[in-house]
């Protein structure tokens, strides 16, 4: 879906938004990242909030949805556009919600990466929001959506969280992560295996 926004920002050739978005996602993504990898690296966090970094899912939803929706509605009325962003935040947060009920992130990462990601999408809704409306290439959304459609049966997850403890662990020269259970390196018996946060 980010890749949608900015598809759609270069075709209506909005180049100065299309900077601004990359600049704005990438930076909250780039926390996102640094933060884990303090954590698995280093064991920088907060054991009294039980904080070991961002929750990047949230992040996601947060900065990405609203933004989305508000693309979608740019042209309607006020009121439709604004709750088209009450949407979006209400996605966001149903995704923040989730990701303590499945134990993934705490409370603190979870409010954490909402925080990150609703200032990453209403920093470029404003911005949107001064600039004339971008014109939809309904054509091309319906071509992605359709190539979405067809392709998921086939997309395999991206073992992101494998990624940064590796990149973690070479930063930092450990051998083992630092994991939340005793915010010290896991045990020697430790083996790197499936895409689980730490």
């Amino acid at each position: 879906m980010a890749t949608a926004i900015t598809g759609w920002l270069l075709a209506g050739r909005a180049w100065r938004l299309t900077m601004w978005w990359l600049l704005l996602f990438l930076g909250a993504m780039s926390i996102v990242v640094a933060s884990k990898i303090a954590f698995i690296g280093w064991g920088i966090g907060s054991r009294e909030y039980d904080f070991t970094g961002f929750s990047g899912h949230v992040t996601r939803a947060m900065s990405i949805t609203p933004v989305l929706l508000y693309l979608l509605t740019q042209r309607a009325s006020a009121m439709m556009r604004l709750g088209a962003i009450a949407l979006g935040v209400g996605f966001g947060t149903l995704i923040a919600v989730s990701r303590i009920m499945v134990h993934a992130h705490s409370l603190s990462e979870s409010i954490a990466g909402w925080l990150l990601g609703g200032t990453i999408s209403f920093v470029f809704i404003y911005l949107l929001h001064k600039a004339p409306p971008i014109r939809a290439h309904y054509g091309l959304i319906a071509l992605g959506l359709v190539g979405l459609i067809f392709a998921t049966p086939f997309v395999e997850p991206t073992p992101t969280q494998r990624w940064i403890t590796q990149a973690a662990l070479y930063l930092s020269g450990h051998d083992r992560p630092y994991i939340r259970v005793t915010w010290q390196p896991a045990p020697k018996s430790w083996r790197p295996s499936n895409d689980v946060e730490i």
